[in-house]
């Protein structure tokens, strides 16, 4: 058997386990909550893994090492700042959104828990965050289609399209079916997937190349600054990198799995886990990139894409059939992506603008049908606008991550950790750090200077805050609410 035979067995077969995962998500799904936040039933390890799996996508497994191999250690940095980022995300946002969201109406969305929170009479401001989730996430869902149909075209040699549909197809069904335990069940074996993979090649490399010490001899001979984090970095660099940690609190995607967790006693444990996956990945992307550097230079190969590392090297290094089970791992951080933010935006649709806006009073299984639907609804959209290989798309993806980070983040931690947040200081923050942020994002000068998330974050920050002292006014039950969640957390975390 040739290959790329051996190779879409493995493929092959990761498809039908993603299937049937939705299929036994399916079977456990009854009401919304179940489809929208998994009946909040997640254990501590498949919401760590779901987590950090719908976080990282294709970057950590061809950006990231593809950045290091090129450039080196300085380019690092975005992953430590990630890591801090995810670490501070599960320390202080994690626990008190999990209490705060069921002590407040059972909010199962986000921009249902800011309204519910806020006592927006208005709806103003769930309408406001349930339509930038909606746009945003869709852009976001076609990058990954992008992706996907890349993939099979540069691995397997088959058209974009056809790529296109093999990984649209099967991420629809099994999100659409299964809803958001389908979702997390098949990220946690995404996430596996990966991190089995990014551990396996460098340690594999490392016996091709001589082991550490001729390893890291050979990279100096290449470029003796590409083991050195700070020999080519600028400050400005520096802080634009680490601010991507900022990020992490305003991404729908991944707060949500804070609400799903069955207890806030297991977000401890969850952290641990989560954090720890994410180190060891983050350490094997940026490893195999390294050895990569080595190995091609002890063997006077060249490597035209250096964000092919991973997938070079895997094909070097193992059987065909593992070497497939590599391109799985690629496969697994698209489509993980893909289906986490599917299921927000469907939810965001469904919950936040057509439950309150046009149909109130339907039952559950009506509001479940339409989730199904509001996933249909936006993969086809999506698809349409994956149809023609854009670059555009994927650029708006880098503007997302700030512009979520911006809008959402502050909110976030100031409706979590003060009082007198309002709902107008809520909405003018969001408003001011999307706008910041997509203004920033647009001036190739001041984007060069300084990643847009640090004048949209502090920016929205400051505005909430003043905005809120002006509009303040003291709510019993806001009050209640507030003082309901601190007990619980003091009595079980």
């Amino acid at each position: 058997m040739s290959d790329n035979g051996y190779q879409l067995i493995a493929i092959t077969l990761y498809m039908i386990l993603m299937l049937a995962i939705g299929w036994y998500a399916f079977r456990r799904t009854d009401n919304l909550t179940d489809y929208m936040l998994g009946g909040r039933s997640l254990g501590p390890a498949v919401t760590a893994l779901s987590a950090g799996a719908a976080d990282m996508s294709g970057w950590l497994l061809m950006g990231l090492p593809g950045a290091v191999y090129a450039a080196g250690l300085v380019e690092g940095w975005i992953a430590i700042g990630l890591t801090i980022g995810a670490y501070t995300n599960w320390r202080i946002v994690a626990p008190r959104l999990r209490v705060y969201t069921q002590v407040s109406d059972n909010a199962i969305t986000i921009p249902s828990f800011l309204d519910s929170r806020l006592k927006d009479s208005s709806k103003l401001l769930r309408i406001a965050s349930g339509l930038i989730i909606l746009v945003f996430f869709t852009f976001y869902v076609s990058s990954g289609m992008v992706s996907g149909g890349v993939f099979f075209e540069s691995s397997f040699g088959y058209s974009y399209h056809t790529g296109l549909f093999i990984v649209a197809g099967v991420v629809v069904a099994y999100t659409l079916f299964g809803g958001f335990l389908a979702v997390s069940y098949t990220d946690f074996i995404q996430g596996l997937t990966m991190f089995v993979a990014l551990i396996a090649v460098p340690i594999v490399g490392l016996y091709y190349t001589g082991g550490v010490s001729e390893t890291l001899a050979t990279i100096k001979e290449v470029n003796p600054d590409m083991l050195s984090l700070v020999a080519t970095a600028t400050t400005a660099g520096v802080i634009s990198s680490l601010a991507w940690g900022l990020g992490y609190f305003g991404q729908p995607h991944i707060i949500v799995r804070f609400m799903a967790i069955s207890s806030v006693k297991e977000t401890k444990q969850a952290r641990r886990i989560g954090i720890g996956w994410m180190f060891l990945s983050l350490f094997g992307a940026v490893a195999t990139a390294l050895v990569g550097v080595a190995y091609f230079k002890q063997n006077n190969l060249t490597l035209e894409d250096p964000e092919t590392v991973f997938i070079s090297l895997g094909q070097i290094f193992f059987h065909p059939f593992i070497a497939g089970v590599m391109l799985a791992a690629i496969l697994a951080a698209i489509m993980s992506t893909i289906s986490s933010q599917l299921i927000v935006t469907s939810s965001a649709l469904v919950e936040d603008i057509y439950k309150k806006v046009f149909n109130k009073n339907a039952s559950d299984k009506h509001y479940v049908f339409m989730g199904r639907m509001a996933v249909l609804a936006v993969s086809l959209v999506a698809f349409y606008l994956s149809w023609e290989q854009n670059d555009t798309i994927l650029k708006l993806v880098s503007f997302a991550w700030a512009g979520f980070g911006s809008a959402f983040g502050p909110i976030i931690l100031l409706a979590l950790y003060w009082r007198k947040l309002t709902n107008w200081g809520a909405l003018s923050g969001m408003v001011v750090g999307a706008v910041v942020a997509y203004v920033w994002g647009s001036n190739a000068a001041l984007h060069a200077m300084l990643y847009e998330i640090v004048p949209g974050f502090f920016s929205a920050l400051v505005i909430a805050i003043i905005v809120s002292l002006v509009t303040y006014k003291k709510n019993e039950r806001i009050e209640q609410e507030f003082d309901e969640t601190l007990r619980i957390l003091k009595e079980e975390h």
